[in-house]
């Protein structure tokens, strides 16, 4: 007999995982195996990999009631019962969300990535937020948090990107709550809301003096509601979506070489080089970023807006820079989420530790271990929910 799915993936993800053993031996962490190291949870380092940093936290939502409606008595001709089940926001169900981070230099000499973890950045009704699930059930209309989180992957130095994590999600909630003209729907709201939030930052990266016309960064932002995962990239950093046994990409590279962007550069006048990669005019190595003004109008700060809706078989959300996926694809790190998040789930202990951040750590030390170049920054977002679990034996 074949074992579940679950399994059969855990056992898969603990193969990849054995293959790779040998490399995060000889990081200075001496990481031999996902038990030990869980046990252990140390996010230092020595020599050339220095400057780690990591956090967790929780969420707390409003556990909301979900009542069972039932009819009438029936009368005694009657044989059967109707029930109705109302419905409910996905996310609140939830009786907390954790999550955690890491951010580490890596083996580069400066420290260029930032991150921003806001929750409750805004609170509304989801129904007002847009795209609910239940329109029509109590918790729809209750006031509830909407969280946002952002990497921020700078080049040419770090004050673009520390700029951003600092200013962003003020300057998305301004714009979200700006009287609507038009009602021309949810998703247009949100789009536009982004759209102008980047070209904000940008504008004031100028105006401002943040940083000199040769700094920029990379925006890879999640904005997640009851029954929304919104997502806005400008760059090469990633989100993707662990649901099931599946790992959804939320956002795509916006590269030189991307076909539409290699069209719309050399539309404008432009060239891509390869240049150790496809870069622009051989310089930078994505089309889209906030700030680097001596290369407009080739690298412009307009993002592409996702919309996913949540689901019950949701398990987590990663958003990383490039430091993480210069080394691991999407499916290796989706397949190494699950398997942690699961593991410590099921063997759960009182010391209250974060299955996210034990995701965010251990995603960490693989992209050490795999020789990775760059700095290295993840957020990862638990979406199932905390339960009361019974400490191993």
């Amino acid at each position: 007999m074949e074992p579940p799915p679950e399994e059969q993936e855990e056992q898969r993800v603990h193969r990849v995982n054995s293959h790779s053993e040998p490399d995060l031996t000889s990081t200075s962490s001496g990481v031999s195996s996902i038990l030990s190291w869980e046990e252990s949870r140390s996010t230092t380092s020595s020599g050339d990999i220095s400057g780690a940093s990591g956090s967790s936290g929780e969420i707390l939502t409003t556990e909301a009631a979900i009542p069972r409606l039932f009819d009438p008595t029936p009368s005694c001709e009657e044989l059967d019962v109707a029930v109705t089940v109302r419905e409910k926001c996905v996310g609140r169900s939830n009786k907390g969300m954790t999550w955690g981070f890491t951010s580490v230099i890596g083996r580069r000499r400066e420290m260029e990535d930032a991150i921003s973890v806001i929750p409750a950045f805004m609170s509304r009704k989801c129904d007002h937020v847009g795209g609910c699930t239940a329109p029509d059930s109590k918790t729809a209309a209750e006031i509830s948090p909407v969280h946002f989180f952002g990497v921020y992957d700078g080049h040419g130095g770090s004050q673009v990107a520390k700029f951003c994590a600092e200013r962003m999600h003020g300057v998305i909630a301004e714009e979200w709550g700006r009287e609507v003209v038009d009602d021309s729907g949810w998703r247009r709201r949100w789009e536009a809301a982004f759209s102008t939030s980047f070209e904000r930052a940008d504008s004031e990266v100028h105006t401002s003096a943040v940083a000199p016309e040769m700094v920029g960064s990379t925006a890879v932002v999640a904005v997640l509601s009851g029954c929304q995962i919104i997502t806005s990239n400008c760059g090469d950093s990633r989100a993707v979506l662990c649901r099931g046994t599946d790992t959804i990409p939320l956002t795509v590279d916006q590269k030189p070489d991307r076909q539409d962007e290699l069209m719309r550069i050399e539309r404008e006048g432009g060239r891509v080089i390869n240049w150790n990669g496809a870069r622009v005019f051989g310089v930078l190595a994505m089309s889209r970023a906030i700030g680097d003004r001596y290369l407009r109008p080739w690298i412009i700060p307009v993002p592409e807006i996702t919309f996913m809706t949540r689901s019950n078989e949701d398990e987590c959300l990663i958003l990383a820079s490039d430091g993480l996926w210069d080394v691991m694809s999407n499916e290796e790190a989706g397949g190494v989420a699950r398997c942690v998040l699961r593991r410590r789930r099921r063997y759960s202990t009182a010391d209250g530790g974060s299955p996210a951040q034990a995701v965010a750590d251990y995603l960490t030390e693989i992209a050490l271990g795999r020789n990775s170049s760059d700095n290295i920054s993840i957020i990862v977002v638990d979406l199932k929910p905390k339960r009361k679990r019974q400490p191993r034996q």
